[in-house]
């Protein structure tokens, strides 16, 4: 049985997994989603990069969890990279979801496609949070009007301090083992970063025909990727 720990990216929670959970319980694994500290039921709790990488570790080593398949959407493919080389022998496979890909000495903000500056002052503005996104900026992105409203009710802001900060790896992330999902509503091809990898033996590429948020717009599909992914 796989053990399935999925983190969603910034301003939401565990409850963004609601629809793909069951799914893969249903398929006979475990399913464990993780909110990060600072957002959704632990907004307030004080976060740093490696604060979200210790929630992850924290979630697999408390339940005693083996045969682990994370799971890393946007910016939680930051965090969700590092754990992955963090559980040794308790990992089986890292799936990245349209996300970001950790780099050593590199934060979330240095390597924004719209330039670091842009950022820090996106959250300088808002209190030192990334302000939630409005129900416009989901436009083109595949999700019906219910499911960008039930992102916009569920989204908090997102603690800048994890963005800012930089990822720690100690061994190549090529060598993990690990699945790239492209949502090509929201771009065509994968970062430059994310094509390198996948140039390596250990990486694969799984395209998906929506955008940025599929586990709202194509729960399904996204559940049958991840048990493909564990069946590797």
């Amino acid at each position: 049985m796989t053990e399935f720990v999925l983190v969603a990216g910034a301003w939401l929670g565990a409850w963004a997994w609601d629809d793909v959970v069951p799914e893969l319980r249903a398929a006979g694994h475990g399913a464990h989603a993780v909110t990060l500290s600072g957002l959704a039921e632990k907004r307030g709790v004080p976060a740093g990069q490696q604060t979200h990488v210790q929630d992850i570790v924290d979630e697999v080593e408390r339940r005693d969890l083996r045969d682990v398949v994370l799971v890393g959407h946007s910016y939680a493919g930051i965090p969700v990279g590092q754990a992955a080389e963090r559980i040794g022998d308790r990992l089986a496979r890292v799936v990245f979801v349209d996300s970001s890909v950790p780099t050593d000495g590199e934060s979330f903000v240095s390597a924004w496609w719209e330039g670091p500056a842009k950022l820090e002052a996106a959250i300088a503005a808002n209190g030192g949070f990334w302000a939630s996104r409005t129900a416009a900026e989901f436009e083109g992105q595949g999700l019906t009007e219910e499911q960008t409203a039930r992102i916009v009710a569920g989204s908090t802001p997102h603690p800048g301090a994890p963005l800012a900060e930089p990822a720690v790896l100690t061994r190549p992330l090529g060598e993990l083992p690990a699945t790239y999902v492209k949502c090509l509503l929201d771009g065509a091809e994968p970062s430059e970063d994310v094509a390198k990898l996948l140039t390596g033996e250990h990486w694969r590429l799984v395209r998906m025909d929506t955008g940025h948020w599929p586990m709202f717009s194509q729960p399904g599909e996204l559940a049958r990727i991840l048990l493909d992914a564990s069946a590797e």
